[in-house]
């Protein structure tokens, strides 16, 4: 299914308590590419439809600086999913950008979402189109994670969440996002296998969050894990993890202007006949420019 929605970058996606004007405050002035406002986990149940009217009015009345804005609702089975979608949409759906999903389980969970947002912006007359985010933190989501990838074309991106996921799996971890002393990279599998069904489909592949943000080497070495797998960035459950996530996924300058070299004179090339070159001492052919456009890709992505 061709994906409808615009391209966004998604170096580090902050998420922040929709039940906290200040702390709402505080992020919609922070430098990132995305912000998430929680009405799932960070919120207790009790505080959750008063949470959703602080959210819209964050929305509606701050001046963000990120350049994403989203909310994260609760997942489809639970009582709060619908009017989570509904309030918020009606309230501040022209300041809104994307929905996101959590515990998606199956294609179905997603058309939910799909359709329901087709409804509210026929009634409400929205001019922007409001894309998905979908969660694949249950082990049924990862089983059904390729059909959950091509059901809709307003999925933007998946999100690998290890907490919850860790918990479906019934792992023995101490804290979420940790490798629990297994010797390999225990997220290797998960991250592998949603990264390809995401990139198959046109979609951005996003780590989850990593518990300990004072362990601010352990994140680093995560982020690179995660990037070198194909993933466009990683979530911050604190501010202090932001500025990580944006260096970790923000391509070299260096190998930037290689890559355009590259690119120009293999352009060149083609024009002349030529089917592979030399340059700056690297072979450039049909399978190399590939890597070196997506490079290209996600640099102009976030204007460097």
């Amino acid at each position: 299914m061709a994906n409808l929605q615009p391209r966004r970058p998604r170096r580090c996606q902050l998420s922040v308590p929709g039940s906290s004007e200040k702390m709402m405050t505080k992020a919609a002035a922070l430098e990132l590419d995305h912000v998430f406002l929680d009405l799932e986990d960070a919120v207790a149940p009790s505080a959750k439809p008063g949470a959703r009217g602080m959210i819209v009015e964050a929305l509606n009345s701050l001046t963000w600086t990120p350049r994403t804005r989203c909310v994260r609702i609760n997942d489809v089975e639970t009582e709060w999913c619908h009017d989570d979608i509904i309030e918020v949409v009606t309230g501040a759906g022209a300041n809104l950008d994307t929905i996101m999903l959590t515990k998606a389980k199956s294609a179905a969970d997603v058309m939910f979402v799909h359709l329901l947002l087709d409804q509210l912006e026929q009634k409400l007359k929205l001019k922007r189109r409001i894309g998905i985010e979908c969660l694949i933190e249950e082990v049924e989501g990862m089983m059904h994670v390729e059909e959950i990838a091509a059901c809709s074309d307003r999925l933007e991106c998946l999100v690998f969440g290890m907490g919850d996921y860790s918990a479906s799996q019934q792992m023995q971890l101490a804290e979420v996002g940790s490798t629990g002393g297994y010797p390999p990279d225990i997220w290797h599998y998960p991250r592998y296998k949603m990264t390809i069904a995401a990139r198959a489909n046109g979609l951005d592949p996003v780590d989850g969050p990593y518990a300990n943000f004072r362990n601010a080497e352990a994140f680093t070495k995560e982020a690179e894990r995660s990037l070198i797998l194909g993933m466009v960035g990683k979530w911050a459950i604190h501010p202090s993890q932001v500025e990580i996530a944006q260096q970790v996924f923000s391509p070299d300058p260096q190998a930037v202007d290689s890559a355009r070299r590259q690119k120009a004179a293999y352009e060149a090339a083609l024009a002349e006949g030529l089917g592979a070159i030399n340059v700056d001492g690297v072979m450039v052919d049909a399978a190399s420019i590939r890597i070196v456009e997506n490079l290209i890709h996600r640099a102009d992505l976030i204007g460097s």
